[in-house]
């Protein structure tokens, strides 16, 4: 039946170039499986197999902040078939932090849509010394440089939030990077950093851990009982991470609108909404223009946040 449906969804499709005609789409996710892009890639894929008509593969590609994933979309023929799951990481705060980037966030893409935008939270051992923000900062104030803070990589925006938060509260705090948020959460748990800044779909869904702030502008639903950053004097840590789907630059107009009509879809089920509600966001739906509007408003945002910080890739 599946084979059947998918057979008559390729037959019913106007022809397009040879991209929306590939036999099978490979959708990069830039970062390890097990984190919120490798979980948000694996949402949309079968929407979006099922709505193309297409087989559609998800291929984890990590390292270097999203970066490594991102340059094979963006060295990619436009023919190629080809997608990656763009974020803030890979196409915002890495384009700041890493001065030899590989490729132009704008002009090497075709920006298709937004899937999700989701808040950080900090979060720390739930059986650990700390119970509120206050104390880490303590923590952090009366011993310079011991208090460490992992992220999912070098040049992401728990690097850079945790950089941010460093420099509003006036202390110094260890970054400790790693190859996505899973590893770097483990070592949280075991007592080998104190703290760790990434997206609450990675360490919301952990009882292990502890949720001391959130990025968001007010408080997520889900996690009621966590305060935001900025009610707790920090507003400068008010941030959302955002994750999107994107090609390689040139792609034909059509093939995009065409896809991005397929996430749309997708975004719009009720089942789509309540499984975004697990990652503490909800369904915001743009157009091909308006996600490169996105991007481009993001750049120069994080380009003044990581000055200011003096934020560094290593």
């Amino acid at each position: 039946m599946r084979r059947r449906s998918l057979l008559a969804a390729t037959l019913a499709a106007p022809a397009l170039p040879a991209f929306a005609q590939a036999r099978t789409l490979r959708l990069i996710v830039p970062f390890p499986p097990g984190g919120t892009v490798d979980l948000l890639g694996r949402l949309v894929q079968p929407e979006l197999e099922q709505r193309l008509g297409q087989t559609v593969v998800v291929e984890n590609r990590p390292g270097a902040g999203g970066m490594i994933g991102s340059d094979v979309v963006a060295k990619a023929p436009v023919d190629a078939g080809v997608l990656v799951i763009s974020n803030i990481a890979s196409h915002g705060v890495g384009a700041a932090v890493i001065r030899a980037m590989p490729y132009d966030p704008l002009r090497d893409f075709t920006h298709i849509g937004l899937i999700a935008a989701v808040p950080s939270a900090l979060g720390v051992s739930a059986t650990g010394r700390f119970a509120t923000l206050a104390q880490f900062i303590d923590a952090a104030r009366a011993s310079p440089g011991a208090v460490r803070v992992g992220s999912s990589g070098n040049g992401t925006t728990g690097h850079a939030k945790t950089e941010m938060l460093a420099r509003a509260a006036g202390v110094e705090l260890t970054h400790v990077p790693y190859r996505g948020a899973a590893p770097a959460v483990t070592d949280v748990i075991g007592g080998q950093t104190e703290g760790v800044i990434a997206a609450v779909a990675d360490i919301g869904r952990n009882d292990r851990l502890r949720l001391l702030a959130i990025t968001s502008a007010e408080r997520a639903a889900r996690w009621p009982d966590v305060p935001t950053f900025k009610e707790l004097g920090y507003p400068t840590l008010e941030a959302n991470n955002w994750f999107g789907l994107s090609g390689p630059a040139g792609m034909d107009p059509a093939v995009a609108a065409r896809i991005n009509a397929a996430l749309v879809a997708a975004l719009a089920t009720p089942a789509m909404a309540q499984r975004l509600a697990d990652f503490g966001t909800t369904p915001n739906r743009m157009t091909p223009a308006d996600y490169t509007a996105l991007v481009a408003s993001e750049l120069p945002r994080w380009a003044r946040i990581v000055q200011e910080a003096n934020i560094r890739a290593d």
